[in-house]
Order: structure tokens, then sequence, then C-alpha cells
């Protein structure tokens, strides 16, 4: 079939548009697509108590991911002024500060997986422009990713020494991530060895979580059952309440039971810490038990620590799965994060988002040198932002 040559004026027009498309950073960088502009009031938000003041004097940057929205956010304090910024990645999940290179890692659990290293931007390659990208100096550039099957579901990821790890919840798996972007299976509970070897075919447990200890045996692991069954996550009859569990890295049996959807398991000053995600709660495991020390508005999910202090993110309830969080009042779940007093329970501050959805995983990332992402919706300065990205750089320039 023969079709006519389109005009010069069609031609040119597509070439315009063909041009104009991939200029923006905030598209180039991760490989979003910019046809779909963010809208601002994702990041409206309100804040109770010392929320700022707490984060101040933990050092002042926490970093977040909002999966369902596919956010990356910063929040950040300096001299006293607070700064929200943000990424956008699909569906980010885990995060993980490599402390001894200054490194953050995130997640992305969409097909494929995706895993993105991150470093804070320390020197700018010389150049004759005036713009002020000086002024975004300490802000997270991305350095590499690594794509792996979306059959493994990654969540949770963390450093076991200088090693990082991830949850593979599609394998009922930890697989070890090596440095040129390999995985392989390297941990998994005795509850899926088979006669045929580890049932590593489909989601059975919900691994989900990581309390990195000095090395895989010294850790442990929480999932939402405690053997496989006809009935997997996902599954809308897929039992939970009082089903979670806490796997020993050692033993690879359960430690502790009675938790529902449990997430975000964490060492914290020689004491494991966990969210009971379905009825809203962060508390202790000991003695096998799970030990609330506070019940939040939502379910909760992300945790990480300062002093005396956690930091628990909280989200609202997905309407089909609302039989996975049978503590949680669906009309008062909140997106958001709180800084609670692990002596009292007592919440200190919350900053939380109306518009918000759902919150993963949380990190301090002063240790960074951080002061969180260049895009910032209160500070549109497209041409700082390009300028920025034109000239920055995370090793000094030869």
């Amino acid at each position: 079939m023969s079709r006519r040559s389109p005009g010069r004026a069609t031609l040119e027009a597509r070439w315009a548009h063909h041009d104009l498309q991939w200029r923006e950073p905030e598209d180039v960088a991760f490989q979003w697509d910019g046809t779909e502009r963010l809208d601002p009031r994702l990041f409206e938000h309100r804040v109770e108590g010392d929320f700022w003041d707490v984060l101040a004097d933990a050092g002042g940057s926490l970093v977040l991911t909002r999966e369902y929205e596919h956010l990356v956010v910063g929040l950040h304090v300096e001299r006293s002024r607070p700064r929200v910024s943000y990424l956008r990645l699909p569906h980010p999940n885990g995060l993980a500060v490599d402390v001894a290179r200054k490194r953050l890692f995130v997640a992305s659990t969409r097909n494929p997986n995706l895993l993105f290293e991150l470093g804070a931007a320390r020197h700018l390659v010389p150049s004759r422009s005036t713009l002020a990208s000086s002024s975004l100096t300490g802000c997270l550039l991305p350095l590499r990713s690594f794509h792996f099957p979306g059959c493994l579901y990654i969540h949770d990821v963390v450093f076991v020494g200088r090693d990082l790890y991830a949850t593979a919840a599609g394998l009922n798996a930890v697989v070890k991530i090596a440095s040129d972007g390999r995985s392989r299976p390297v941990w998994w509970p005795k509850c899926i060895d088979g006669p045929h070897g580890p049932r590593f075919e489909r989601n059975y447990l919900q691994l989900n979580s990581i309390a990195a200890g000095q090395s895989l045996l010294q850790s442990f692991f929480t999932a939402s059952a405690s053997r496989p069954s006809r009935r997997r996550p996902g599954h809308l009859n897929f039992p939970v309440d009082g089903r979670g569990v806490v796997f020993s890295g050692r033993t690879r049996e359960v430690a502790a039971r009675g938790l529902t959807r449990p997430h975000s398991l964490r060492f914290h000053e020689g004491a494991l810490f966990v969210d009971n995600s379905g009825y809203g709660e962060v508390g202790r495991v000991a003695d096998g038990r799970f030990e609330a020390l506070c019940r939040l508005s939502g379910w909760t999910r992300g945790l990480c620590f300062h002093g005396s202090v956690a930091f628990v993110g909280t989200s609202r309830v997905i309407p089909r799965f609302r039989h996975y969080a049978p503590g949680v009042e669906p009309r008062r779940a909140r997106a958001g994060v709180h800084a609670v007093d692990l002596r009292t329970g007592r919440v200190l501050g919350s900053l939380t988002w109306p518009l918000g959805n759902h919150i993963f995983g949380m990190e301090l990332t002063a240790t960074l040198g951080s002061r969180g992402f260049a895009f910032c919706p209160e500070e549109r300065r497209p041409n700082d932002v390009r300028a920025f990205y034109s000239r920055a750089a995370v090793s000094k320039w030869k």
C-alpha cells in the first residue's frame, strides 16, 4: 500500500516535537516518561509537634520511599530551614546506606526490578556559566543502575558488613548482590526446602525485611507466613492475622510468632524492633514475642533510629487488601512519618501528606553528606537544576 510522502511542514513539526523530548534532567536521569508531569499537591503536608527539630537533632536528612506514587522523598533541615525534595522512580521500595562509600541504594520493583546507586554531588565541572548550580551541591546524583528479573520481587535492601543483600520475596529467599550487578540466593528458611531443592518458583511467604547482623547467620528476617500453603500473598483469602513470623538466620526456623504482616525489621542498640503493620504498631521482638511500643494512625512500614528516637512510617490501607490490616481503621489511616520516643512510646512530632498513599522504606542519610535531591516542589528553578545536572560530579574533575 503506497502512501503520499508527508509535506515539509509536517516533517518539520515532527522533528521539532522529537527535538523537545528528553530535555529535562528529571526525565533523563531516571529514564522517566515526562509526558505526565508531577502533581505538586502530592507534596502538601502537615507538621505536628517538634518533627523538624527532632529531625535536625538526628542529623537533618531523612530519605523515604512512597512506592505507589513512584516517589523517593528527601526531608532535610539546614540552618533551621526545612527542605522537601524528590526523585521519580518506578515503585521504589527498600533503601540501604553504604556508610563506607557514602552511597545510597534504592530498589525499584516493577518488571524488571532495578537497583539505583546514588551519591552526593561534591564537585562541579569547570564552566563559564554563571548559573547558581553550586546552590545544589550536596544533592544526590544517580551513578549507576542494575537490572534484575522481575520475578525476584525485591523488597528490602541492606548492608551486612560490606556486602549488599536484598529480600527477593518472589523467591522466598535473600539474594546477595555483587558489585557487577549479579545476584544469587544465599539464604532461605527451612520451610521452603523440598525434595527437589528450595521452592523458589513463586512467592509463598512474603519474605520482606532484614535486620542486619554482623553476618547473615546473625541476622533475622520477617515474613507474613511461617510455611507455604495453597493460599499465597496477593490472594484475597490469604490469612494474615497473627500469622506473621520472624526467622532466625542461624537456624532458618521461626524465632518469633504472632505478628500481622510484619515489615521493617531492624536492630537498634542490641534490641530487635519491627513494624507490626496490620495493627499499626511498632515495637520490640523479645523471647519469641512481639511487644508493642505504640500504635499509630495507619499501616506501619519504614523504620530507622537515632539515639532514643525511632522514625516510623505510616500508610493508608489499600481497599482490596483491607483484611491485611485488621487492627487499622482505614478512615483514620494517613501517610506520613512520625518521630517516636523509644523510652515512652510518645509521638514527638509527625509530618503527614493528606494526599499521600504508601510509605515503604526510610533511612537517615546524614552520613552521606546529603541534603536531599535537586528536584524541589517549592523551589522550581529549572535553570539551576539543568545547570546542576550539566556540571555536577561526585568525584573531583581531573
